[in-house]
């Protein structure tokens, strides 16, 4: 059996008398991104910092590559390269001098630094400025230059913890293609509050709330967490609203203009059916039907209130 790249177990950890995770369990076992997703205080960074050794958690364990990070934190941090939501950039130093500095701290041999360094440069679309100080960068090449590090030893797991914050639109588009490309050859765990960004970069996701997980699984998956009940409805020679809202099934009708409809409904076949026999008959000419899906913002309301009502 294949040794997962990460494993937690029943992992917990509190700050005083406050749980920030309760009996956390996770399993990643292949490349790809794994979206962390939870409003701010959710317990997010608290779990980053115990995969990646930067704290130590009051209960459970962590596994990376099958190493307990307890027992063998400095073997486990062989495996993982880590973005802050900050990244620990030195300024003052070019981007060559930083990386190269990065791979001597993550124990990459000296014979082989250098090649390190120019593909990691390559990796990250930074080859231009590798001379170039640090503070002289943008935000958005100096978020880059963080990635570099992050992949410099080419570790099995990266974890990146906000690394969009801040961005401007055309920055965020480049840093979530290069995210994808890293997670060609890495797992990678990415941590945001943001709902498109899980949509538009994640294959899996694994949201927090209150400290605990409210839903593991794909993005497919979350995106039809919630079974949809309203159907979009396009007549080209529309009926008044009273017409549709007699339709059995129908509990609410909402008009959205240019023959437009938003049909809320019981029964979503029974609806359709009836819709389409009464546009056949009352010569309504419809032009489109479909069940509408929930909104990311309606599934992320519906399971923070399951988290709420948990606690």
């Amino acid at each position: 059996m294949e040794t997962p790249i990460v494993k937690v177990e029943n992992l917990s950890h509190r700050y005083t008398v406050q749980w920030a995770i309760r009996e956390i369990n996770l399993e990643i076992s292949g490349n790809g991104i794994q979206g962390l997703l939870g409003s701010n205080g959710a317990g997010k960074s608290t779990l980053m910092n115990i995969m990646c050794g930067v704290l130590k958690q009051t209960g459970g364990s962590v596994y990376i590559n099958g190493i307990d990070t307890r027992i063998d934190p400095v073997g486990a941090k062989r495996f993982i390269g880590f973005l802050p939501q900050k990244p620990p950039l030195h300024t003052d130093l070019t981007v060559e001098e930083y990386l190269g500095y990065a791979a001597f701290l993550r124990r990459v041999p000296t014979a082989k630094v250098n090649a390190a360094v120019d593909k990691a440069i390559e990796k990250c679309g930074i080859t231009h400025f590798r001379k170039r100080l640090i503070r002289n960068l943008s935000g958005g090449y100096q978020q880059r230059v963080g990635i570099a590090q992050a992949i410099i030893h080419e570790p099995l797991l990266v974890v990146l913890d906000e690394p969009t914050n801040g961005l401007d639109p055309n920055q965020t588009l480049e840093i979530r293609h290069l995210i994808k490309e890293i997670a060609a050859e890495h797992a990678v765990i990415l941590s945001t509050h943001i709902l498109s960004e899980v949509q538009a970069t994640c294959d899996y996701i694994c949201m927090l709330e209150q400290g605990s997980i409210v839903f593991a699984g794909t993005v497919e998956e979350f995106d039809n967490y919630i079974a949809p009940n309203t159907l979009l409805v396009t007549l080209a020679d529309a009926p008044p609203v009273a017409d549709l809202a007699a339709l059995e099934g129908v509990v609410g009708v909402e008009e959205l203009g240019a023959n437009r409809f938003r049909l809320k409904f019981t029964d979503a076949r029974d609806v359709v059916d009836r819709v389409v026999k009464a546009s056949v008959a009352r010569d309504w000419h419809l032009m489109e039907i479909g069940v509408e899906k929930n909104s990311l913002d309606a599934i992320f309301a519906e399971l923070s209130k399951k988290a709420n009502h948990r606690a």
